[in-house]
C-alpha cells in the first residue's frame, strides 16, 4: 500500500531565527510499521513530526507520504493522510462537547450527517469513549482528553498516525490503556516519546535523534537496550529494564 509509505530524503529545516532543527534527515517507514522516535529535548523530535504532516514544510530535501510530495500546494492533502495527536490534548479539544470535537473534522471534509456520525461513533468507540460522547471535554480526565483527541484524528480515517509524546501526564493506569489502544491500531504508527518502555511496548522499531540528525534505526529491543549507544545520545536505558537490572545479584 503505498499511500501508507512514508519516505524523507535529506530532510533541513531551519526556524525563523536561523535555528537548525533538522540536519539532513533520511528515513522510510512501509505499511504497517510502528517506529518510535526518541531523542533528548531539542533532538528535533516534534520539530520532524510537525514537517511530516505539513504543519511545517522543510528547508531542503524532500518528503513523501505515499506518492505525494509535501509542498505548501500538496499539504491539505497529506494532513488527510497524516493524522497528528499533539502533545497537548487542551490544543485538539476545543468545542463544546466531544461529540462536537470528534465530528468537527469530518464535517470539514463536506460529509453528510449520517456519515458524520458513522465516524464519530467509530472513533469514540475505537478508543472506548463514546459514553463521554455528551461530556464537555474539559471536564475529562488527562487519560480521557487523550483518548478523545485520538478519536478526533481516527475520524478522519488517516493512513498515518503520528503522535506527539502521548504518554505524557498519564496516570499509570491511563499509561497502560493508551498503550493497549495503540498496540490495537492497525495503522502505520510514528511515535516520538521520552517514555522509552512505551516506544518497547507499542513500537518494533526506533529511530534516534540527537542535534537533528538520525544517529540510530533499528529494532527497539536492539537500539533502546544498547546501555553505551543511549548514554552516548543522552539518554537512559528504559525503567523497566534499570529494575531489572537493579533486582540482579552481583
Amino acid at each position: 500500500m503505498s499511500h501508507h509509505i512514508v519516505e524523507l530524503k535529506h530532510v533541513c529545516f531551519a526556524y525563523p531565527d536561523g535555528t537548525e532543527a533538522l540536519k539532513g534527515v533520511t528515513f522510510r517507514i512501509v505499511h504497517g510499521e510502528s517506529v518510535g522516535l526518541a531523542g533528548t529535548n531539542g533532538a528535533g523530535k516534534t520539530t520532524l513530526l510537525l514537517n511530516l504532516n505539513g504543519h511545517l514544510i522543510p528547508t531542503r530535501g524532500e518528503i513523501a507520504i505515499g506518492e505525494v510530495p509535501l509542498s505548501k500546494k500538496t499539504r491539505q492533502e497529506i494532513r488527510r493522510k497524516v493524522g497528528f495527536v499533539f502533545q497537548r490534548s487542551d490544543d485538539q479539544l476545543f468545542m463544546p462537547t466531544v461529540y462536537e470535537d470528534v465530528a468537527f473534522g469530518p464535517i470539514n471534509l463536506g460529509l453528510n450527517e449520517d456519515k458524520v456520525e458513522e465516524r464519530v461513533r467509530n472513533a469514540l468507540e475505537m478508543v472506548g469513549c463514546f459514553q463521554l460522547r455528551n461530556r464537555p471535554p474539559h471536564r475529562l480526565s488527562e487519560g480521557q482528553k487523550r483518548s478523545v483527541a485520538i478519536a478526533t484524528v481516527m475520524a478522519m480515517e488517516p493512513d498515518i498516525l503520528v503522535m506527539d509524546e502521548p504518554a505524557s501526564n498519564l496516570d499509570p493506569r491511563s499509561r497502560r490503556q493508551l498503550i493497549n489502544l495503540l498496540k490495537g491500531f492497525g495503522h502505520t504508527k510514528i511515535v516520538a516519546s521520552h517514555d522509552l518502555d512505551l516506544i518497547l511496548d507499542v513500537c518494533e522499531r526506533c529511530i534516534i535523534i540527537k542535534d537533528g540528525k538520525v544517529v540510530a534505526d533499528g529494532p527497539s529491543e536492539e537500539l533502546l537496550l544498547n546501555k553505551a549507544l543511549l548514554e552516548e545520545n543522552n539518554l537512559e536505558l528504559p525503567l523497566s529494564r534499570q529494575c531489572l537490572q537493579a533486582k540482579q545479584p552481583f
